[in-house]
């Protein structure tokens, strides 16, 4: 697993709110509603204060029309106040999805630029997990965050200072509870939110146990392991479960710590406003006001609380998505990179090593330089894990070397924009990746621009073109994820058409046939023997009759490159080759 970087709220946020910036005329209008949803709350009491002052001191002023204005007024204020909370509640929610589609694309486009070394230290659940789940999240958190706070602002602040001018003791009284309970609440806050943050986690865990499994399914019932995964998927769904009932534990010692707290506001009120009642120090409308003013005061608190699940679970989203945003993009365009046009194909390794970046003690290779040249066909042989793929995943900057360059044409091939070099390199994998989609789908994912009769050419030249004929929908046959409907054979010949419609001047092909069954592997042999021509081709073999016709062989070992030449003079020479190939008859 990649190291993660922890954040504290000031960065989060500081790094958040820039994706407010095109949508700020969308939050000053929202907060404006705002606002006008916090005036009917606050007037009411001065109403009622009124009302009870001159019905106590003045009744005969109380008029039907008095009433009636001040009851016209409150429906007005209401009026405004349900169409503020419409705006709020649509356009609230429409820029919140603006926010998280703006910072998914920026996630998703960040992830693309990622090396392979990320992609096998972090699971696929997880980063799933953080560009869905938590990403809707911070929906809600980007449009209720502030308003929330800014209401709670308004009435707080608005009912101080009017709580102030009905009386100053009580008032000063009743607030000297509330540091208190800023001070406790914080602390449970901060457990809080590492307990939302160890959750999260576990979802991105559970994910990749289940995503694993059910890929594997073919697998696990071959091997007759259903017990087992569910074993494993219990484990994972038991911590999970363990820690929401924590989260749930610190959500319901927040509650409870506020509610004392309110308790205690509301027995100052009582206790001294009763007093002060007595003493005529306070009328009876500015005691029915107070207390309907500290009852918003209240219930505003209960509200903020209410959103500190809400808040933390955004908070430990945005979190996770910079995590994303933060992790170390190794392979890039250098300054001052131009395009690769035209490449001839001559490949040259000058004094390469490398080494993978979580693993610099383990060289996997060292000191390599090699000559390939334009439109030569090589062929690389040797034992498991001596190289071979690596040494080739260098060429289209899959990783990057430890020491050493790697020219093409007689240039550092990092004096080449990424995009143009890989556009230049056409890859034939062992295990093909076919995406959920249809046969002309994933041909022309090749070329994107590439017309329905280039398409067609490319299956044909590939050898695919009589088996799509033959499905139910030919071309426009749905094929399953992964291509699972389709056979090893049918899909190589289509990851070839791939190939074809690309047109680059250098073909890798890694161990392309070593999956097949004799007669899928001689019909993709064809396939590939049409592909090569004209390109500089580098083979991968692990079926060494594959390879009998490459211009050059090169056996590369732990220390290196330690036979080249073509097939009959390895075998005349009698060395390692020779022992691979026999060794390999012998088996046959």
């Amino acid at each position: 697993m990649n190291e993660e970087k922890n954040y504290t709220s000031k960065e989060l946020l500081a790094r958040f709110l820039p994706y407010y910036r095109p949508h700020i005329a969308t939050v000053l209008k929202d907060l404006a509603c705002a606002g006008l949803t916090c005036t009917a709350e606050l007037v009411l009491p001065m109403i009622l204060r009124y009302l009870t002052n001159t019905g106590m001191n003045n009744l005969a002023a109380l008029t039907a029309g008095l009433i009636l204005r001040l009851v016209l007024l409150y429906f007005v204020l209401r009026v405004i106040d349900a169409l503020a909370a419409y705006y709020m509640a649509y356009q609230g929610h429409v820029m919140g999805t603006f926010i998280e589609t703006d910072m998914r694309r920026d996630a998703y486009a960040h992830l693309m630029k990622l090396s392979n070394a990320y992609y096998t230290g972090t699971k696929i659940g997880q980063i799933m997990g953080r560009i869905t789940n938590d990403l809707f999240d911070v929906t809600e958190f980007s449009h209720h965050c502030p308003e929330e706070f800014f209401i709670a602002f308004i009435k707080t602040a608005v009912a101080f200072v009017i709580l102030l001018r009905i009386h100053v003791p009580l008032t000063l009284m009743t607030f000297a509870v509330v540091p208190f309970m800023l001070v406790v609440s914080m602390r449970v806050n901060r457990r809080m939110k590492n307990a939302f943050a160890k959750q999260r986690f576990q979802t991105g865990e559970l994910n990749a146990r289940i995503e694993d499994s059910l890929l594997g399914q073919k697998v696990v019932k071959a091997f007759t392991n259903e017990d087992l995964e569910e074993k494993k998927f219990n484990g994972e769904n038991v911590t999970f479960f363990r820690m929401k009932r924590d989260t749930y534990r610190y959500m319901a010692v927040f509650q409870i710590t506020v509610r004392i707290f309110e308790g205690l506001m509301y027995i100052v009120v009582l206790a001294r406003g009763g007093f002060f009642l007595i003493k005529r120090m306070i009328s009876p409308g500015d005691l029915v006001a107070y207390v309907l003013y500290v009852s918003t005061l209240i219930a505003t608190v209960r509200r903020i609380i209410e959103f500190a699940e809400q808040f933390q679970r955004g908070m430990t989203g945005i979190e996770r998505f910079l995590q994303i945003m933060d992790a170390d993009i190794e392979i890039f365009d250098e300054e001052g990179a131009v395009p690769l046009v035209d490449p001839k194909g001559e490949i040259e390794f000058r004094n390469v090593s490398f080494s993978y970046p979580d693993d610099d003690e383990n060289v996997v290779l060292h000191n390599i330089n090699l000559t390939i040249s334009a439109g030569e066909k090589v062929a690389i042989v040797g034992p498991s894990g001596g190289g071979k793929t690596t040494l080739c995943n260098l060429i289209p900057r899959f990783y990057d070397v430890s020491a050493g360059e790697i020219l093409l044409d007689g240039t550092d091939i990092r004096h080449f924009t990424l995009k143009s070099l890989r556009g230049n390199i056409g890859m034939v994998q062992q295990d093909v990746y076919l995406f959920s989609g249809t046969v002309y789908d994933n041909i022309v994912y090749g070329r994107p621009d590439a017309s329905k009769e280039e398409v067609e050419e490319a299956a044909r030249r590939a050898g695919a073109e009589e088996f799509i004929k033959n499905l139910p929908l030919g071309y426009n046959t749905y094929i399953g994820e992964r291509g699972v409907k389709l056979s090893g054979g049918q899909k190589q010949r289509l990851s070839i058409a791939r190939i074809f419609l690309k047109n680059p001047p250098i073909i890798i092909l890694d161990e392309a046939t070593s999956a097949l069954d004799n007669e899928s592997e001689y019909e993709v042999a064809k396939s590939l023997a049409e592909l090569s021509k004209g390109r500089t081709t580098l083979t991968i073999a692990h079926r060494l009759s594959s390879i009998v016709n490459s211009d050059r062989i090169l056996v590369l070992t732990d220390d290196g490159i330690g036979e080249e030449g073509n097939h009959k003079t390895l075998m005349e020479k009698k060395g390692l080759y020779y022992r691979f190939y026999t060794r390999a008859s012998e088996v046959k």
